[in-house]
């Protein structure tokens, strides 16, 4: 009765500020994405040869990476009421966070060089704002990740998951339109 009471209670609480922050990411991120279809709209040629110099193979292994992170957070939300329990998936969450930005740091360190190809620089331009918009938002998204397992709370854990999870949803929309398109 009592966790019932509490998660009643949790579902009232005024969330206005966080949905605010997180329709407004969906909104950038959608912006840049629909700019992105827009402009290989009239330079079609040169974004299909552009993908050709891209590592979906590695950028699909990113996707697993965050897939399982967002697990992890949910597994953590799952045991939101224990609040000790959501240090250990938090954790490991965080740490998928920072393996992802380790892969994507990889896989520019060998795309950068087409960059400077004058018939692939507008896909490439685009490309780097897109994934290095978003993998700022997974670098300190792992940050706060940490923080909230150092420090649980429930109204924090609900803030990083909600986040988590849209930083997850984002890159699922990116990836087919970004390599495999």
């Amino acid at each position: 009765m009592a966790m019932q009471t509490s998660l009643q209670d949790e579902a009232k609480d005024d969330h206005v500020l966080l949905w605010i922050l997180v329709w407004s990411e969906l909104i950038a991120f959608g912006i840049l994405i629909f700019g992105f279809l827009v402009v290989s709209t009239f330079d079609a040629q040169a974004f299909e040869l552009a993908r050709l110099h891209l590592r979906p193979g590695t950028a699909g292994a990113n996707t697993l990476i965050l897939l399982v992170s967002g697990y992890f957070v949910a597994v953590a939300m799952r045991n939101r009421l224990e609040l000790q329990a959501v240090k250990r998936p938090l954790t490991i969450a965080a740490l998928l966070g920072f393996c992802f930005v380790a892969v994507k740091l990889f896989e520019y360190w060998g795309e950068v060089r087409y960059a400077h190809d004058a018939t692939l620089d507008t896909f490439f331009e685009l490309y780097f704002i897109i994934t290095g918009f978003h993998l700022l938002h997974v670098f300190f998204g792992a940050i706060a990740l940490l923080l909230v397992a150092w420090r649980p709370a429930r109204e924090n854990l609900i803030l990083i998951a909600t986040l988590w999870h849209v930083i997850d949803l984002v890159w699922l929309v990116i990836f087919p339109i970004l390599y495999l398109a």
